[in-house]
C-alpha cells in the first residue's frame, strides 16, 4: 500500500508541476513533496522501471499515458475532496492537508458517492 502512495504521490506532484511550470525536474518535485533528492531519484527509477514516466538526457520528466492515468485520478480527487471540504467550512490549508490523508485510502464506491451527493446537495451561499 505505502509503495502505491508514494507512486500516486509522485505521479500527482508530476501532473501539478507540469500544470505550473510546463516541465517536470526532480529538484521540482523535491521542493513540492518536501522529500530529498535521492529518495526522488530512487522513487523516479522505479516509476520509470514500472512504465509511468521517461527522462530526456537533460533529466527533464515526461508522464507517460499510463502514469498520467493515475495521476489525473489522484488530482481529481485531491481537487474534489479539498473542493467538498471547504464547502462545508473547513479551511482551505486544512482541506488540501485532509484531502490529501485520504485521497489514497477511500475507496472506489465511496468517493463516486460522494461526488454524487456533492452534484445533488446545494451549499449555502450558492
Amino acid at each position: 500500500m505505502k509503495s502505491e502512495k508514494t507512486t500516486e504521490d509522485y505521479l500527482e506532484a508530476m501532473l501539478m508541476l507540469k500544470e505550473q511550470n510546463g516541465y517536470i525536474r526532480s529538484i521540482d518535485v523535491a521542493g513540492l513533496l518536501g522529500v530529498t533528492k535521492p529518495s526522488v531519484t530512487y522513487t523516479t527509477k522505479r516509476l520509470k522501471e514500472k512504465g509511468y514516466i521517461t527522462m530526456d538526457k537533460d533529466n527533464y520528466i515526461t508522464i507517460t499515458e499510463s502514469g498520467m492515468k493515475i495521476a489525473e485520478s489522484t488530482y481529481d480527487r485531491h481537487k474534489r475532496l479539498s473542493a467538498f471540504f471547504i464547502r462545508i467550512g473547513v479551511d482551505e490549508e486544512t482541506a488540501k492537508e485532509d484531502a490529501c490523508k485520504i485521497e489514497h485510502d477511500l475507496s472506489h464506491k465511496t468517493y463516486k458517492a460522494l461526488c454524487n451527493f456533492i452534484d445533488k446537495v446545494s451549499f449555502p451561499g450558492e
